[in-house]
């Protein structure tokens, strides 16, 4: 134990809320994948388990590269990364996966490892870096706000326009987190309004459009579209899985039937994923899942003793803009398996089956390690970093 200790840097709690999340994640998607197996007859459960082990083990070994990285550098980085992450969802758009017959062009395939990657969680990512750059930049200057649209607005709008047609949710958390990490930074609130409202708009005239042109975009809007139906009409055929959501909450009582002994976890399409949380609920009841909202409110109150301790407003909005993402993401879908949200595709962060969350939010809390590690540090060391002066340091 005194090795590991020597060797890791940063937050010594988030450290273990995190290992925490990982190892009680095994049994939860170890007992849901039964659905995949069974009912959908793909893999097997040992599968599936081993999977998940590996890439947690990947995303503890980002985690541990990621928070031995000055901070200052993820300044410069994501002025790097901007132009990558739009070539890349604009690849992902046209060579994007179908599933089901539905557009849901939200992956591209990893060649030689088959493992499909959502390359809008990494956008997400870089963007708020990106944010908190320029609001740090500008901190004790006057904003002007014609400049602001295409220093800040600009990127900003490109990636998010380019994330909507596939998957309006991610889009949706993204902005509402720039909105917040704007707000915390100073942005004038007059302008985050005019920017709300631009949203908004850009939104409507989206929907107008798919619409009229539904070969364009097929099932998307109509997707989000029975999704707000069926949160409101219990009787729609569609809210199956929520109801199933609910009949396994119902079913775990105080304490749970026990793990791996979950009934609707053969019932309830994505058990694995985006419900598990109702599969945790039923199998180690009320406690487990109580216990579960306490981890997250943990790891959140931890994020705030890191911005305490950090001397730069950089530092400062770089947890904000990267930690408060896993949060918000935990909160929808824990939200979303009691019904009091409509259905979004959002996975429990750490807990649930996949691979491009796991490791977004492992580089995300790598980041945040970061911070909590530095040394001082100053606003002037982290912002004159060049971009190519970074590049080069790299090579």
């Amino acid at each position: 134990m005194k090795i590991i200790f020597r060797h890791i840097q940063g937050d010594r709690t988030i450290w273990a809320i995190v290992a925490i999340l990982a190892i009680f994640s095994f049994m939860p998607v170890y007992s849901a994948s039964t659905n995949l197996v069974y009912v959908v007859g793909s893999g097997s459960t040992l599968g599936y388990l081993v999977k998940h082990m590996v890439l947690l083990i990947m995303g503890f070994g980002i985690i541990y590269g990621v928070h031995k990285i000055p901070y200052r550098y993820f300044s410069g980085g994501s002025v790097l990364m901007l132009p990558i992450v739009i070539v890349l969802l604009i690849f992902t758009l046209a060579q994007g996966t179908t599933i089901g017959g539905a557009n849901a062009s939200r992956w591209i395939r990893i060649p030689f490892v088959g493992i499909g990657f959502q390359t809008s969680t990494l956008a997400g990512l870089v963007l708020m870096v990106y944010v908190a750059r320029y609001l740090a930049k500008n901190k004790e200057k006057k904003i002007n706000f014609k400049e602001s649209l295409l220093q800040l607005w600009l990127p900003v709008a490109t990636v998010l326009i380019l994330i909507l047609p596939a998957n309006f949710s991610t889009t949706a958390i993204i902005f509402v987190m720039i909105l917040t990490v704007t707000f915390i930074g100073g942005y004038p609130i007059k302008y985050i309004g005019f920017i709300l409202g631009a949203g908004i708009l850009a939104l409507s005239f989206f929907v107008l459009i798919a619409k009229a042109f539904p070969d364009a975009m097929p099932n998307r809007v109509q997707t989000w579209q029975n999704r707000i139906e069926n949160f409101s009409d219990s009787e729609n055929k569609e809210a199956y899985q929520v109801e199933k959501a609910k009949i396994a909450i119902a079913t775990g009582g105080p304490l749970g039937v026990g793990p791996g002994k979950s009934v609707q976890k053969n019932f309830l399409p994505q058990s694995s994923s985006d419900f598990i949380f109702a599969i945790i609920v039923e199998e180690y009841g009320l406690v487990g899942g109580v216990l579960i909202v306490f981890i997250y409110f943990l790891l959140f109150f931890r994020m705030f003793v890191v911005i305490r301790k950090t001397t730069t407003v950089f530092g400062t909005l770089l947890v904000v803009g990267v930690g408060c993402p896993i949060i918000f993401q935990a909160t929808i879908n824990m939200a979303v398996a009691t019904n009091l949200f409509p259905v979004t595709g959002q996975t429990l962060p750490l807990i649930s089956s996949g691979g491009t969350s796991i490791w977004m939010t492992c580089f995300a809390l790598g980041m945040i390690l970061s911070v909590s590690a530095s040394k001082e540090e100053t606003e002037d060391d982290i912002l004159d970093d060049n971009p190519l002066d970074i590049l080069h340091e790299t090579i």
